[in-house]
């Protein structure tokens, strides 16, 4: 087992989340522990290296933000009621294989799922995880590693308005995709803090870690270093 940090933030500005993952990731890489951020963020547009400009599609006057980014994958969106994972670790820890390492990333997210009582699936040829007969995707990953140290994650749709996904943009560069929440296939509201401790044991189980939630307190510190600099 390998020990890791947890710090649970609320609802994170997406450059000022941005701002703290890269200090959590030098430390990380300095030998600090694994570190594993769970937040939410208002309405934002994110591009990842593969992003082409035919996939946005903002209407004018929408209040959202586009931030581009260092990650792989294409365009995507966040909004409360999306819960966004942060895992900060060191490959050298897990394994220096990046494939196994999206793997493992999209395991744990249908391990979470089926916690909640819905089936998650992969499909060939295609990042994230999904719900199948018919084809709706349910969470995206896009991952960025330097020095073997891991930064972005994965956003897990919970309970928000899918309708951005494909009326904003073309999301994951997919055509006529359908986007579904763990809401909606249940049939009833479902709040983030429903399936935040699920995620966490999901991601425990598998890539070995022995969690430790630091307190509120010093959550709330590590966030503010990051917005001085932000």
């Amino acid at each position: 087992m390998t020990g890791a940090s947890v710090l649970n933030l609320g609802v994170v500005p997406y450059l000022q989340a941005w701002e703290l993952q890269r200090r959590v990731a030098a430390h990380v890489a300095e030998g600090g522990p694994d570190t594993i951020l769970l937040l939410e963020h208002p309405p934002t547009i994110t591009t990842g290296r593969r992003t082409e400009e035919s996939e946005l599609h903002i209407p004018e006057g929408v209040d959202v933000e586009l931030v581009e980014t260092d990650r792989g994958g294409k365009s995507t969106f966040h909004g409360p009621g999306q819960l966004v994972c942060y895992p900060i670790l060191d490959l050298n820890r897990h394994g220096r294989d990046v494939k196994r390492y999206c793997r493992d990333l999209e395991e744990a997210l249908i391990r979470t799922l089926a916690r909640l009582g819905v089936e998650g699936a992969r499909i060939d040829g295609l990042t994230g995880v999904w719900l199948t007969r018919p084809p709706r995707k349910i969470a995206s990953i896009g991952i960025h590693i330097s020095r073997w140290v891991t930064t972005h994650g994965y956003a897990l749709n919970v309970d928000l308005d899918p309708g951005p996904f494909t009326q904003w943009i073309t999301a994951c560069g997919l055509e006529d995709a359908a986007f579904t929440t763990i809401a909606r296939e249940l049939g009833r509201p479902v709040l983030v803090d429903e399936v935040r401790p699920h995620a966490l044991a999901a991601l425990a189980d598998v890539f070995g870690l022995e969690l430790e939630e630091l307190p509120g307190e010093a959550a709330r510190e590590v966030q503010a270093s990051a917005e001085l600099v932000s």
